[in-house]
C-alpha cells in the first residue's frame, strides 16, 4: 500500500490562503450582481450561483494539490475518506450576500483526525482575512484587496476576566429560542457589559482579535465552524459547543477569550 503523502502545516496553510484568493475573485464578481441566481435548499436556506461556483473551484484546486485528501463542503457534501479532510463553506453568510450586506466570507479548514489544524476566513467585502494553523499563531490582513498596502499582523484575544466587563455577540435570538435557551441567554446578557448580534463568522473573528469577548449560537454545521476553531484557539481563546464539548462537530458554538469560558458555560448550563 502506498504511503500517505506528507505535508507541512505551513504548506497546507499557504494552499488554503491561495484557495481563498481564488474564492474571493469569484465571490466578489457576483456580489451585488443584478443577475445573481438565488434558490432555496430543502432546509429553506438560500444558495446562490456564487456559493456553488466557489465550492466547485475550491474542490478543483484541492483535487489538483491534495488529491488524496477528503473534502466536506456545504453545497456538494463529502468526497473521500481520509485522515486529512478539507472542510469548506464557500460563502458563510449567504443571506447577507443576497441582500448586499458585506458581512460574509469563505471558510476553508483542514482537519486531521477530526481536529481542525488550519483555518482561513476570507471576507473580501470587509477587506479582511484571518488565518491560523496549530502552533503557528493567528493573523489578520486588514487591507485585503490592496496588495501594495497589506498589513498582516498577529492577533490575540482580550484579557477581560470579569463578565461584568465583557462584550457578547449572541448570533440569532430565534435559534436560542428554538433550542429552549432564551432564559439562559438573557441571564448571561444581564451579567455582561454589552450585547450585540454581529452575526456569522465575524463574531468569532472579533473574539480572536480581542474586539469582543464572547460569541455563541446554535444550528451550526461543521463547515460553519471548522475554520473558526484554529483561529480562535491560536489567538489564545477557547472554542467549544454551547454545552462545553470541544471541536466543531456538535451543532453549536461558544467562543471566548478563554478567561471567561467556564463562567459563560455556568450561566448557560
Amino acid at each position: 500500500m502506498a504511503s500517505e503523502p506528507l505535508y507541512s502545516l505551513q504548506s497546507d496553510l499557504r494552499l488554503a490562503r491561495d484557495l481563498a484568493d481564488m474564492a474571493d475573485e469569484i465571490s466578489v464578481s457576483r456580489f451585488r450582481a443584478n443577475d445573481l441566481v438565488v434558490s432555496t435548499k430543502p432546509d429553506m436556506t438560500h444558495v446562490t450561483d456564487a456559493d456553488q461556483a466557489v465550492e466547485r473551484a475550491l474542490r478543483g484546486g484541492l483535487a489538483d494539490s491534495r488529491p488524496s485528501d477528503a473534502i466536506l463542503g456545504e453545497e456538494y457534501g463529502t468526497d473521500g475518506a481520509a485522515r486529512r479532510q478539507w472542510i469548506i463553506d464557500p460563502i458563510d453568510g449567504t443571506a447577507n450576500f443576497v441582500r448586499g450586506v458585506p458581512v460574509w466570507g469563505t471558510l476553508i479548514a483542514l482537519a486531521i483526525d477530526g481536529t481542525p489544524v488550519v483555518g482561513v476566513v476570507s471576507s473580501p467585502a470587509l477587506g479582511r482575512r484571518w488565518w491560523a494553523a496549530t502552533g503557528l499563531g493567528a493573523y489578520v490582513d486588514d487591507t485585503l484587496g490592496t496588495p501594495s498596502a497589506r498589513t498582516e499582523r498577529r492577533i490575540h484575544v482580550s484579557q477581560v476576566s470579569d463578565l461584568a466587563d465583557a462584550s457578547l455577540s449572541y448570533g440569532s435570538l430565534s435559534q436560542w429560542d428554538k433550542h429552549g435557551r432564551v432564559d439562559q441567554l438573557l441571564a448571561l446578557s444581564r451579567s455582561v457589559w454589552r450585547t450585540r448580534a454581529y452575526g456569522d463568522m465575524w463574531s468569532y473573528m472579533m473574539v480572536a482579535e480581542g474586539l469582543i469577548d464572547i460569541a455563541g449560537e446554535y444550528d451550526l454545521q461543521p463547515y460553519d465552524m471548522a475554520a473558526l476553531w484554529p483561529i480562535v484557539q491560536e489567538a489564545g481563546g477557547r472554542f467549544t459547543s454551547a454545552d462545553g464539548q470541544d471541536g466543531p462537530w456538535h451543532g453549536s458554538a461558544l467562543a471566548t477569550n478563554g478567561l471567561l469560558h467556564d463562567a459563560v458555560l455556568d450561566r448557560l448550563g
